[in-house]
């Protein structure tokens, strides 16, 4: 039976004393996946905010309810006839919550319609996202970054994360900035210059300014970019997800040579006689866990929270609802209510809490369950990719981790295998002003996980 260490690691300690940070804001658990007990717990039973690593109950919440197997449909509607290739009424979209919709998916979708023979469109463009209550559409900006795409909303019916992605690169001398994915009703400003030396932290030296309306949107971007960096981007949220969508639609359904001069509405009721036009499917949760995970896309884990409540029966769904069916998820698990503070899934919030022990322990779980292959294989690889790729490059540790970060909050929670090709679940949550100074005491966690034997 293995025994609880009782000494915190001798790196750790230093490299949280180089950084400012006292003991009694880090909560450690590392535990053997087939162990009965940890072979660490510090602070293990103190709440601790766990920031983006809370998209780990969400995700396994998830597989274990929903199965990886599950998909999200999208739906077309029509409220008036078609008379040779002509809508004389609204095409309606109907919206489930797909966290995966993108602009291929819409791009399909409208094109099963062209072939159905329909080009022109007399009516509006009518967007059905009652699938999710109102109340989903508010929530708090994080870092006053109003437009940054992580503090993106959920919706029923959600395009693209509802973000564009500026690329950044120097061609000729110059700095260039392209969105990934163009439309007319973004305009960009470049005032750009080249900077000298490396790379570094090159959002410290880029500048952007947004003046928006429901119709448009123009993006001056000002400072200095390296042309050491190659490419790299910027993720911004110019529209709500209204006219996210309708921007998206009208370009798409122009370019498959259709016609269309009307304008978007969002409505409460429908009329009763529509006609379904077309049904798709998203790819399965299993896939989509990995966008979630590897990249810690905030607005994908609300829409998988948002789902669980739907799929519990909430109609709407909304997040009160999604956090109390993981509530009763996570009892039938064994713990308490007291040990977990839910509020949108994401970690991006000041109120979401957990423990370090009830974490690890959910974490070890999660390694027994059916489904460990989806989740395990969802998660940041150490120094290979996702938000772990630049971290511990080269070194021989083989780790699948979830990172965390809020102002406040630093944390990491998953699977290191050690050099004994032994795995172990590894949590650490730093709350501390100083928390972003706590990377290297993580890393000498991770080091000393694959090296304690």
């Amino acid at each position: 039976m293995q025994m609880a260490v009782a000494a915190w690691p001798v790196p750790v300690v230093k490299a949280l004393k180089k950084a400012g940070v006292p003991r009694s804001s880090v909560a450690i658990f590392v535990q053997a996946v087939d162990g009965r007990r940890p072979l660490l717990s510090v602070n293990g039973d103190q709440p601790m905010h766990p920031a983006s690593v809370m998209k780990l109950v969400t995700t396994y919440a998830a597989l274990d309810i929903l199965k990886p197997n599950f998909r999200w449909r999208t739906e077309v509607y029509r409220d008036a006839v078609i008379e040779a290739g002509v809508l004389k009424g609204n095409l309606i979209i109907k919206g489930y919550g797909d966290p995966s919709f993108n602009e291929d998916d819409f791009r399909r979708l409208l094109l099963g319609l062209r072939q159905q023979g329909l080009y022109r469109i007399e009516g509006d463009l009518v967007i059905d996202k009652r699938y999710f209550a109102s109340s989903v559409e508010h929530g708090q900006v994080f870092d006053h970054a109003l437009w940054r795409a992580y503090n993106a909303l959920p919706s029923a019916f959600l395009v693209n994360g509802r973000h564009t992605s500026f690329k950044f690169s120097v061609n000729k001398g110059a700095v260039d900035v392209v969105p990934e994915v163009v439309l007319p009703e973004v305009k960009v400003v470049n005032k750009m210059t080249l900077a000298k030396g490396g790379c570094g932290r090159w959002r410290d030296r880029l500048h952007y300014d947004v003046r928006a309306t429901k119709m448009g949107a123009v993006v001056t971007f000002t400072g200095a970019f390296s042309p050491r960096c190659a490419q790299r981007y910027l993720e911004l949220s110019l529209f709500d997800d209204v006219h996210y969508a309708f921007f998206t639609f009208r370009k798409l359904w122009r370019e498959l040579g259709g016609v269309f001069d009307g304008q978007v509405r969002s409505e409460a009721e429908l009329p009763l006689q529509v006609v379904k036009l077309a049904e798709q499917y998203s790819k399965p949760l299993a896939d989509v866990v990995r966008d979630v995970n590897k990249w810690s896309n905030n607005v994908m884990a609300r829409q998988v929270l948002l789902t669980i409540a739907a799929e519990d029966g909430a109609k709407p769904a909304d997040e009160v609802h999604g956090t109390q069916a993981i509530q009763s998820w996570l009892l039938a698990k064994g713990g308490r209510a007291n040990q977990w503070v839910i509020e949108n899934g994401s970690g991006l919030s000041r109120i979401e809490r957990v423990t370090a022990n009830r974490l690890g322990q959910l974490l070890v779980d999660a390694y027994r369950s059916p489904t460990m292959s989806e989740l395990m294989s969802s998660l940041p690889i150490l120094g290979l990719d996702g938000t772990l790729q630049q971290r511990l490059v080269g070194t021989p540790v083989t780790a699948h981790l979830k990172t965390g970060s809020i102002d406040g909050v630093s944390a990491i929670a998953g699977y290191v295998l050690d050099a004994r090709q032994v795995r172990y679940v590894v949590v650490m949550m730093v709350n501390d002003a100083k928390a972003a100074a706590s990377r290297e005491a993580q890393d000498a966690l991770i080091r000393w996980v694959y090296d304690h034997h």
